[in-house]
């Protein structure tokens, strides 16, 4: 795992966790990646954007910063007080306020569980991958047509996009900073295509198991209808998007250097050099 320096000012790991009425979820979310957080050798701050909220979450996230000095507190309003921007959006929010190193994401939901950012740490640091990705499959306790869509789904990637990260619906991941400013998010939904775009980025991505852990307050943001339609049109979007991206590389240029002459002449007053005597 990285070591923190006592000397840095600024935070090594940035977490980020998008909340839409998520009032009842924030107190845990906090106090779990508060504590989880305490136990690693890191440096890190806790980013949460409130997504037009209506049930009173920024309130309280706001009062919670009271008690934890790492949770920063981001509000997303540009569109008017309650309207929401997506995860897209919030994401990018996020990664712009960030001030670490490394940024890992995960829901506000308590769906992810914050003790599997250790190991995907210590995986991202054993492996030197620019980006760590959580995969659910083994834990989740779908029914027959969640389980169903989700294979159509992915069969839907690999051949539109040669996607085979098995579980791009999970949140929890993990990536540099560099990954994190690179990723088109201003266009909404691309946030589920992260892992795909670090790769057509040139990236390394890799995949860890992590838990997933049932809904216990608040409601589901997506369901089957609300994510099939729209994420089959979003992969022709990303394919056509990758047709047309173009490598921006850029090499600075300076004059050549000046070479000494071993003929040069003598500097005003001094005497030139001379071979020692006897030689």
């Amino acid at each position: 795992m990285p070591n923190a320096s006592h000397e840095q000012t600024e935070p090594l790991l940035t977490l980020i966790a998008p909340a839409r009425d998520e009032v009842e979820n924030l107190p845990a979310l906090v106090e779990e990646v508060s504590r989880v957080m305490g136990q690693a050798a890191v440096s890190w701050e806790f980013i949460v954007i409130d997504d037009g909220s209506t049930d009173g979450s920024r309130a309280r996230l706001v009062e919670l910063t009271e008690h934890t000095p790492q949770l920063r507190v981001l509000a997303l309003d540009h569109q008017g007080r309650g309207v929401a921007h997506g995860q897209s959006a919030a994401f990018m929010a996020g990664f712009r306020a960030a001030r670490g190193e490394l940024i890992a994401l995960l829901d506000a939901d308590l769906q992810n569980d914050p003790a599997d950012l250790l190991a995907m740490l210590e995986a991202m640091d054993r492996s030197r991958a620019d980006l760590v990705q959580g995969d659910r499959m083994h834990d989740r306790r779908d029914t027959f047509v969640r389980k169903i869509s989700s294979r159509v789904g992915r069969g839907f990637r690999r051949v539109l996009l040669g996607d085979t990260i098995r579980d791009t619906g999970c949140s929890l991941r993990i990536m540099t900073r560099e990954v994190a400013l690179a990723l088109p998010l201003q266009f909404k939904g691309m946030h589920r295509f992260i892992p795909i775009t670090a790769r057509q980025l040139g990236y390394t991505v890799i995949e860890v198991p992590v838990k997933h852990r049932p809904r216990t307050a608040g409601h589901a943001k997506y369901g089957i209808w609300n994510r099939a339609l729209p994420g089959l049109i979003d992969c022709f979007a990303v394919r056509w998007m990758r047709s047309r991206r173009s490598r921006v590389e850029a090499t600075e240029l300076t004059p050549p250097a000046h070479e000494t002459s071993s003929t040069a002449p003598a500097r005003d007053g001094a005497e030139p050099d001379r071979e020692p005597a006897g030689t």
